[in-house]
């Protein structure tokens, strides 16, 4: 029985995969990102804003599992999973959650469409909008709002949740956002997960905010700041606070040896608004010195 020829590998096949091997090899960091629903023109934008930071591809499936294999990077199999159809490929020698956070950053918002996920509860709110009565009243009246008619534009008299968080938003509640320009979603490259070359560590999750992590951090400071200082932690932050605790203190134990007395804040006595004016009256001087004897 003859075996069937073995077909050859296209020159082009050959080159991607090469290209995607050196790549691989090249950078301490590959982050994969879901371009799902990019429009083209987004997808352009930000690799313009990435260059210099990052070289973007989309391969295709086979392409990139040859180039792992060939890369001979065994803990960069770990990826093989993650890998979808619109899965974007990052290679870069920046840290991955800096690379996370670029991308973060490079979002826009988008309007919602008939059948999407809500991220998070939708709220109309109340108050004017640039609509003129007509059909838009039914409409807005669709999702249960309440308008009226004010200075000639309809107003919502109430804030109202159109969509709950994990519910499909509908045909009317998407109708009524984009009459009022509300964009609730937000596209760009959303980063999946990062594969750092170097240790050979996948980390999963790296989506960060970094205002809410900053505003984060800020609060465990305040509640970690009063606790140092109460068991005797020292820092350049604590140690002012417990000298003056310090001091606090001595003053209290000398008054407690001595027997002096509390020191009580002097009561200001109170003066009649009339007069003080009267005072103030009497001892103003006139601007022009001279001009006080004519």
């Amino acid at each position: 029985m003859k075996s069937r020829p073995v077909a050859e590998i296209p020159e082009f096949k050959k080159k991607a995969v090469e290209q995607l091997t050196k790549l691989i090899k090249s950078h301490k960091t590959i982050l994969l990102a879901s371009i799902k629903d990019l429009p083209a023109s987004q997808y352009q934008e930000i690799g313009k804003k990435l260059r210099g930071k990052a070289v973007v591809k989309v391969p295709k499936k086979n392409f990139i599992f040859k180039a792992i294999e060939d890369s001979k990077n065994k803990e960069l199999l770990k990826i093989k999973d993650l890998i979808k159809n619109s899965t974007a490929f990052l290679f870069s020698d920046i840290d991955s959650y800096d690379l996370a956070a670029e991308l973060l950053k490079s979002k826009s918002p988008s309007k919602a469409k008939p059948g999407q996920i809500a991220p998070e509860d939708i709220t109309i709110e109340a108050g004017p909008t640039d609509l003129p009565p007509g059909p838009a009243i039914s409409e807005l009246g669709s999702v249960g709002l309440q308008v009226q008619i004010t200075n000639g534009k309809i107003e919502i008299k109430e804030s109202r949740v159109i969509v709950q968080a994990g519910k499909a938003i509908s045909q009317n509640a998407a109708d009524v956002m984009s009459k009022l320009d509300i964009k609730p979603f937000s596209i760009g490259y959303t980063p999946v997960a990062a594969f750092d070359v170097e240790t050979g560590k996948l980390y999963l999750d790296i989506k960060i905010d970094a205002e809410e992590t900053k505003k984060d951090l800020i609060e465990a400071f305040g509640r970690a700041l009063p606790f140092a200082v109460s068991i005797g932690y020292y820092g350049s932050e604590t140690t002012p606070l417990m000298v003056q605790k310090a001091v606090a203190y001595e003053k209290k134990l000398i008054r407690v040896i001595t027997g002096e007395p509390e020191e009580v804040a002097p009561v200001e006595e109170a003066v009649p608004a009339e007069v003080e004016t009267k005072k103030e009256e009497k001892t103003e001087a006139p601007k022009d010195f001279a001009a006080g004897f004519f």
